[in-house]
């Protein structure tokens, strides 16, 4: 198989069609999370459909004092990638040809959700993702597009776009790509030096740690809700031993901290220690977010959150998140 370089939007619509469209959107560096994406792309194109991949640095999304000009362009490395992933064409265009005439007057807003979080700390950020993204589904006519959920913010505020400007594109959310170690691929990753790695492991260890608290609270609170409700089962039940470790998980579901609030504070632990070696990690938010619309999560909240983290080590910045679920926490019947 022989991926296509393209970087004309002509010489992508002259291609012939046959079956399904999967397009993977990049800004390039690829990486085995891309390779991820892009075989995802190719187990739903079949092997009668099509996978494309962009590689585009797109300025729109870059802010004062970031790192566009020193954002790592690998093309010839990108395009031996995507082959071996299955990719069929790598549409790599110009920046004159995403932005004829320079930078587009009119553009996309990402409204109230993209000043949260990621938005808050990069104004206009997601302004441009969304302004990009816009044109690269009009340029590559998909039906379908693939997103890492390392991107949590950004594969929201696409969706919200998909739906609520009516693009007739499906849009795919593939889980996050770590290394062995927990650290969540990213082409930035190549900036740390091997201190600043082992400072930045703290990001995913705190997700975990987070996960965990909640897994072990969850655990404590279905163990409680076993306790026996009537006193001849309590009796049975105390003959093996049972009704105590029914009384232990209650009382330590019931005393300890849960929910939420123990959640963000099992990962605030980790990234607060992290934050006094050296070199240190400093933390720009931490957040669990209800993930349609990015805002935190009560205590008595059920359902899908997203637990997020962004922090810099030394003049990297990254970023990383984990799903959970909560459920109904009330008191056992």
């Amino acid at each position: 198989m022989t991926t296509a370089l393209l970087s004309t939007a002509d010489e992508l619509h002259a291609r012939v069609r046959r079956g399904r469209r999967a397009v993977v959107m990049t800004m390039g560096a690829l990486h085995e999370g891309h390779a991820t994406l892009i075989r995802t792309a190719r187990e739903i194109a079949g092997r009668d459909g099509e996978v494309v991949v962009t590689v585009f640095v797109n300025p729109l999304q870059f802010g004062a004092g970031e790192d566009l000009d020193r954002y790592p362009r690998t093309l010839d490395a990108d395009l031996k990638l995507a082959e071996q992933a299955g990719a069929d064409a790598v549409f790599a265009p110009s920046v004159d040809e995403v932005y004829p005439g320079g930078q587009p007057q009119v553009r996309l807003s990402a409204g109230p959700m993209g000043e949260r979080l990621e938005g808050a700390t990069r104004p206009g950020h997601f302004d441009g993702v969304l302004t990009v993204v816009a044109k690269l589904l009009h340029l590559s006519r998909p039906d379908v597009a693939l997103f890492g959920q390392k991107d949590a913010q950004q594969l929201a505020l696409i969706r919200r776009m998909v739906r609520d400007l009516n693009f007739g594109v499906e849009i795919v959310g593939v889980p996050t790509v770590r290394e062995a170690d927990g650290l969540a691929l990213s082409s930035r990753n190549r900036y740390l030096s091997p201190d600043e790695r082992r400072t930045a492991l703290a990001l995913s260890r705190a997700l975990f740690a987070g996960r965990d608290r909640h897994a072990a609270q969850e655990a404590l609170r279905a163990r409680a809700r076993e306790v026996p409700s009537t006193h001849a089962r309590a009796e049975a039940l105390s003959a093996i031993g049972e009704s105590r470790a029914a009384a232990d998980a209650h009382a330590v579901a019931t005393a300890a901290p849960g929910g939420p609030a123990a959640v963000r504070a099992a990962a605030r632990q980790v990234l607060d220690e992290a934050g006094r070696v050296e070199p240190p990690l400093k933390l720009d938010y931490l957040a669990l977010v209800d993930p349609s619309d990015f805002t935190e999560i009560g205590d008595g909240f059920t359902g899908e959150a997203v637990l997020a983290v962004a922090a810099r080590v030394g003049t990297t910045r990254l970023i990383d998140n984990i799903p959970l679920t909560f459920g109904n926490l009330g008191a056992a019947s």
